[in-house]
């Protein structure tokens, strides 16, 4: 039987984590995967849960959460109630939670009482698997990492010289978000952050640095994150592993919201490729 447990953690940027634990009743010690959304993404987003099943059934406790400045709330975790927050966040906030959130686990009895905490995998969606890929680095307690539809670069994705004295000026920029036509803020304070930081959050010193497994899955219809930073990726790491889904876009051909109880083909095969990897 698959049960899911939710929890509510503080984070270090005065914003709570939410997180849910997804794992089968009849076994112990299980291998651990943290699982991070990507950009204007949700742990709740479209199939990700299907997913969560998915590894459940093979003996794996799926670990998910959203990052506190994603701007989603307590109260509304799906969507985006919350655009300051969304416009106060940063790669290093992103880091920061995930760090909370692999500390809260080797402190949380329930979680040791099911989890093997010395068996841990770290998997990024899109932002989220340059975020990974930094913390696999930097963190001993990480023993795989996995970039799914993964960012190679987010420098570019920082600023560019055309809207950067604009974004000084005005003091924000805004996004339109597709799927809810939000006007979604980024302050200023993401440009400086990244500034101060842009050493750690290089991607590219840091997975060419990774000394621990190294999976990369990119489908070859992403047109969000194009194939050729998977091909970076794997490049700047020639231990890794590429794997390349065709047909498959950015979200491997899932959608928000999800209401069928079946999983895509395209992300079947991600997790199909995924638990080979792990086993």
């Amino acid at each position: 039987m698959i049960l899911k447990k939710d929890f509510i953690i503080e984070g270090k940027h005065q914003k709570p984590i939410l997180i849910d634990v997804t794992y089968t009743s009849n076994e112990k010690k299980l291998p651990i995967i943290i699982f991070c959304h990507g950009y204007k993404g949700f742990k709740d987003w479209g199939a990700w849960g299907l997913m969560a099943n998915a590894f459940a059934e093979q003996g794996f406790c799926f670990i998910k959460f959203n990052f506190s400045h994603n701007g989603g709330t307590v109260e509304q975790p799906i969507d985006f109630p919350d655009l300051e927050a969304f416009g106060n966040n940063n790669y290093t906030k992103e880091l920061d939670d995930l760090e909370t959130v692999i500390n809260w686990i080797f402190e949380e009895n329930k979680i040791k009482t099911i989890c093997n905490i010395d068996d841990i995998t770290l998997i990024g969606h899109s932002r989220g698997g340059g975020i990974v890929s930094i913390k696999a680095e930097e963190d001993s307690r990480i023993k795989r990492v996995i970039s799914l539809a993964g960012v190679c670069d987010f420098g570019k994705r920082t600023a560019t010289v055309g809207d950067l004295a604009d974004w000084k000026k005005t003091g924000v920029k805004y996004v339109l978000n597709g799927r809810t036509k939000q006007h979604m803020p980024h302050f200023y304070q993401f440009y400086e952050d990244f500034i101060q930081n842009e050493e750690r959050l290089t991607i590219k010193r840091a997975v060419s640095h990774l000394q621990i497994p190294h999976l990369i899955i990119h489908g070859n219809n992403d047109t969000s994150v194009l194939i050729e930073e998977a091909k970076n990726l794997h490049e700047w790491n020639s231990k890794s592993e590429l794997k390349i889904i065709d047909g498959a876009d950015h979200v491997f051909n899932a959608k928000h919201p999800w209401i069928i109880p079946e999983m895509p083909k395209a992300l079947k095969e991600a997790i199909s490729i995924c638990k080979s990897f792990l086993k």
